[in-house]
């Protein structure tokens, strides 16, 4: 992989050039203190202060000095470190809350490649519609998917020169409710041919999938030829779309390899295996097909379950009552 590759996957690079298949978004350049701002896990965690009183969230989520001097704490004498600043970037926030206006009030927010998926689960809708800035910061600042963006995007680059982008921006792309996740597809290029389409949603089977199966497959086959063959400059990447009733639009762009899901494929099958003028194209056929989901809508300590975790911990515990339960059962009878 090479820089220029992942480079080009950026929705900055990518989106000017095919926003007419693609989802209406509006594009900003984040300022560098906001970057510090999602970087820093040092101090509490606070979200930016808001130009208006009524914001859909609080601005901070720990009491500041005004509150504690309301509820009568007066401190003591050893207490030498200075409260931190609430943070306030008005002018990126003005600029978002229009954009949000113009997309029709709620919008799907990411970074240069990365979306807060790793955090929906703290938002109030449990998913990724935003509808004024402070929702947005809360996801990303609670995001640890978006370290990737901000500190590891160059980590496989055999070329490797810069250890993060030149700007960082911040994407608001068009929500639509009514999306069905199986609808969405993730599709693999090689030479700069389609040798590869695999459901994106691998976690549940979807009957009507099986019915439709070679339609679809026409369909994305003939959305490339059209639309992204000859026009996207790498000879290897991937691309995902959404397939509507009447069309097909384009969601992203992800570099071939590395940090890139093969989904229902394997990168050693892509690299080595498969090509050729026949594409395959491969969903979950049936119950016993589902894959384990991504764990990625939950806190890390929920689903991290290696030796000495907290999952680690608590099913050992589990085992120990258990257990427990059955020698006292078995003592009284």
């Amino acid at each position: 992989m090479k820089e220029d590759e992942v480079n080009r996957c950026q929705i900055q690079e990518w989106y000017p050039k095919f926003k007419s298949i693609s989802i209406k978004t509006e594009i900003h350049h984040l300022p560098e203190s906001f970057i510090d701002y999602l970087l820093d896990d040092k101090g509490p965690f606070l979200l930016p202060l808001s130009i208006e009183d009524n914001d859909a969230l609080p601005n901070r989520i720990h009491n500041s000095e005004d509150e504690a001097e309301e509820e009568g704490y007066e401190g003591t004498e050893d207490e030498s470190e200075t409260p931190p600043s609430t943070p306030s970037f008005p002018e990126l926030e003005m600029k978002v809350k229009e954009s949000i206006q113009s997309l029709g009030g709620s919008v799907f927010p990411k970074l240069n490649w990365s979306s807060p998926k790793d955090s929906a689960w703290i938002s109030t809708t449990g998913n990724l519609k935003c509808s004024s800035f402070s929702e947005i910061s809360l996801l990303f600042k609670s995001s640890d998917s978006l370290t990737h963006d901000l500190c590891h995007a160059y980590d496989s680059c055999s070329d490797k020169t810069i250890s993060r982008p030149h700007i960082f921006v911040l994407a608001l792309r068009k929500w639509y409710p009514s999306l069905r996740p199986e609808m969405e597809f993730r599709c693999f290029v090689k030479n700069h041919a389609l040798v590869g389409v695999s459901q994106r949603e691998i976690t549940t089977f979807y009957p009507s999938l099986l019915e439709d199966k070679n339609v679809l497959k026409a369909a994305i086959q003939t959305f490339f030829l059209s639309n992204l063959k000859g026009k996207f400059e790498s000879e290897r990447y991937t691309f995902d779309v959404y397939v509507a009733r009447d069309r097909i639009r384009l969601l992203d762009f992800n570099p071939w390899g590395a940090f890139t899901l093969p989904l229902l494929f394997t990168w050693g099958e892509l690299e080595d295996e498969i090509g050729g003028d026949e594409f395959q194209f491969r969903i979950v056929e049936n119950r016993l097909g589902v894959r384990p989901g991504l764990k990625t809508a939950v806190p890390q300590d929920y689903t991290d379950t290696s030796l000495g975790s907290g999952w680690d911990e608590f099913m050992r515990k589990a085992n120990v009552e258990f257990q427990q339960q059955i020698n006292a059962g078995e003592a009284g009878a």
